[in-house]
C-alpha cells in the first residue's frame, strides 16, 4: 500500500494539471539525457495515477495530458535509420515502462521524422524505417509489440521549421496514440 502522502501529492498534482490550458503540447526534448522510468510512465500514462487514486478510495479530479518525447535531437545520421548508442540508452527506459503495460489497451505512437535532405518519397520511407527501428528495439527489449504503432511522417513536422535541413529534424518522437474515431 502506498503512503497516504503519495495520494495527497497525486491529488494536488492532478488538480493543478487539470486547471492548466489544454492547448496542443510540444514534445519534450530529451536531448542527450536518459530519462527516469517513473517520469516517462507518468508522462505517457498520466491516467494511471488517477486509476490508482480511485482504487484507493479517492476521487480523481482529472489528470494532465500525456506527454510526447522527442528522442534526441540530431540522433540519426543523414540518410540512416541506424539507432545511435545514446538513443538506445534512452529507449531502454521506454522499454522498461512499456514492459509493465503488456496487454494494456493503451498504445504509444513512435513517429519517425526526417530533415529535408533528399526526395520526399525517400524521406517518407526513411522516417518510417526510423520509427520501425525504434519499435523493433523496444520489442527486442521486451515491450509488447501490440502497444507500439510506428509511423513515418517524413518532413511534414520539422522541429526546426526555419532550417528544414537541420539535424534536429532527424528524430523519433514517442507519445500516446490517439484512438481511432
Amino acid at each position: 500500500m502506498k503512503h497516504p502522502l503519495f495520494f495527497a501529492r497525486c491529488v494536488l498534482t492532478l488538480a493543478v494539471a487539470a486547471a492548466l490550458p489544454t492547448a496542443a503540447q510540444d514534445a519534450v526534448d530529451m536531448g542527450q539525457s536518459v530519462p527516469d522510468a517513473k517520469a516517462v510512465e507518468e508522462g505517457l500514462f498520466p491516467e494511471d495515477a488517477c486509476e490508482q487514486l480511485k482504487a484507493a478510495g479517492f476521487k480523481c479530479m482529472g489528470f494532465k495530458p500525456a506527454v510526447r518525447y522527442s528522442l534526441p535531437a540530431s540522433s540519426f545520421r543523414l540518410g540512416s535509420a541506424e539507432l545511435p548508442d545514446m538513443l538506445k540508452k534512452q529507449l531502454e527506459v521506454f522499454a522498461e515502462v512499456l514492459k509493465s503495460k503488456r496487454g494494456a489497451s493503451k498504445a504509444v505512437r513512435v513517429e519517425g521524422h526526417a530533415d529535408a535532405s533528399g526526395a520526399a518519397a525517400f524521406n517518407m520511407q526513411l522516417s518510417q524505417k526510423r520509427a520501425e527501428a525504434v519499435r523493433d528495439y523496444l520489442v527486442h527489449l521486451g515491450a509488447d509489440p501490440t502497444l507500439i504503432l510506428p509511423v513515418g511522417v517524413g518532413t511534414a513536422v520539422p522541429k526546426n521549421a526555419k532550417d528544414p535541413f537541420a539535424a534536429e529534424n532527424r528524430r523519433v518522437e514517442i507519445g500516446r496514440a490517439t484512438p481511432p474515431s
